[in-house]
């Protein structure tokens, strides 16, 4: 099996021996290749859709050449004891949810070793939840999928709260860091959230009699995103 760019650079993020679960598993096929490859000795499947997880079900009788595996329907992190496994993979969810899933039983997420996210959208809201909660960014890749690019975040719980009082939502959504774990996508990515940005600014301009405080957010993305740049050129 041959993962995509997104699955695999998640995939370099668990090291061997290391056991895992994929909450949303959809088709399965990280575990199934983390298993096979001899990366994870125990993976679970799990998925809140019946349908999906029949999917990685049909998968796993396929290609798993053992039966070290569990397929479990359920929501988020419920289907899992404490420290049952060791890294946690929640990909293409919404940052939002995926801070829902991790805060609704602390102590629980508290047990696992680390967690790979890899969020479809509102990824700064995530990152500030993350370091408010004394979780620590440990590493952050871009990866290629289609036309998109994709943001994986690794963290781990160390107990550690960061102060972010005085951080703007733009440290969070664009913040220095990238600089630190920046790839040859780095700057094709910067690129087009800033055009993303500055489209938002300009249909603000046109549509709205408060073009100056109704783009402010917008703005100050864009001044992130220079910033980040210039360090890069």
């Amino acid at each position: 099996m041959k993962l995509n760019d997104r699955l695999a650079k998640i995939a370099k993020e668990i090291k061997i021996g290391e056991t895992m679960a994929d909450i949303g598993t959809d088709h399965g096929f990280l575990p199934i290749y983390l298993n096979v490859q001899g990366i994870s000795p125990y993976v679970i499947f799990s998925d809140i859709s019946r349908g999906s997880l029949e999917k990685a079900k049909s998968n796993c009788s396929e290609q798993m050449i053992d039966d070290n595996y569990d397929c479990r329907l359920g929501d988020g992190l419920g289907v899992l004891a404490p420290a049952e496994v060791d890294d946690i993979v929640i990909a293409g969810m919404g940052g939002s949810l995926i801070s829902d899933i991790m805060g609704e039983d602390p102590d629980l997420s508290h047990s696992f070793k680390r967690f790979i996210l890899q969020p479809r959208n509102n990824i700064g809201k995530l990152r500030r939840w993350l370091l408010v909660n004394g979780y620590e960014i440990v590493n952050e890749q871009m990866a290629r999928e289609g036309r998109f690019i994709c943001i994986i975040i690794t963290a781990e719980y160390t107990g550690k709260v960061y102060d972010a009082s005085d951080k703007s939502d733009a440290f969070f959504e664009y913040p220095p860091w990238l600089l630190d774990h920046r790839n040859e996508l780095t700057v094709e990515y910067l690129k087009r959230e800033s055009e993303k940005e500055q489209k938002i600014i300009d249909n603000i301009s046109k549509n709205s009699s408060n073009a100056g405080s109704d783009s402010e957010s917008a703005r100050e993305y864009v001044h992130a995103i220079e910033q980040l740049l210039k360090e890069l050129s």
